[in-house]
Formats: structure tokens, sequence, C-alpha cells
């Protein structure tokens, strides 16, 4: 089994900074597809960003230019930064990872708020 941990969510304004950590229990984030989801209330989840491991990374729209990710293998973790936030990202957001070897498996992380509210 395989647990994926997130931290540094909370309240902060419109405007502001939050960076998330997602810590992995195993060294799998060099051999998965590692990402990122979030969920409004009464929202489908959507995909934020993801990262192969080939390191191509893709963001949807509405995060471009405001939101990065990255990963540390050495250390098991992936991370988000997340810059001149709105209220729109308002949402839980989720550690996601699939690993490719020894077989394909999907892992979460139990989900972390993130509001933004002047």
């Amino acid at each position: 089994q395989v647990h994926l941990v997130e931290s540094g969510g909370g309240l902060v304004q419109p405007g502001g900074s939050l960076k998330l950590s997602c810590a992995a229990s195993k060294n799998i984030f060099s051999n998965s597809f590692v990402g990122w989801f979030r969920q409004a209330p009464g929202k489908q989840r959507e995909s934020v960003a993801q990262i192969t491991r080939d390191g191509i990374i893709t963001y949807t729209d509405s995060v471009k230019g405001r939101f990065t990710i990255s990963t540390d293998n050495a250390k098991n973790t992936v991370y988000l930064q997340m810059n001149s936030l709105r209220p729109e990202d308002t949402a839980v957001y989720y550690c996601h990872a699939q690993t490719l070897v020894p077989l394909v498996e999907n892992y979460w992380g139990q989900g972390i708020q993130v509001t933004v509210s002047s």
C-alpha cells in the first residue's frame, strides 16, 4: 500500500499564495504520472496540473501562469505552488499518482481545503 499525505492548505486572501505538498510513503513518483485535482462543492472533480515521469507538464487553462507543479523524487514529494489566488480557486485539492511499474495503480490523497476569501 502507498499513502499520499497532503499539507499546506488553508485560508488566504485573493491575490495571495499557498504551496501544497504531497508526500508519498514509498518512492513511486519517479515511475508515475503525478498531479493535482480539485473539487468545489457541488462541482465535478477537475484536473489542475499533471507531470509525467519524463517531466512533461500540463495545466488547466484557468491556472496557467499562476500555478506551478514540481516534484522532488529524492523526498518522494510533489508540490503545487499557487500564486495570484482567486475565489474561484476555492476547492478541496487532491494529490494523485498513477504508477507505471511494476503495474498500473492509482493512489489518491485524502484532500486538503484551500479557501480564497477576503
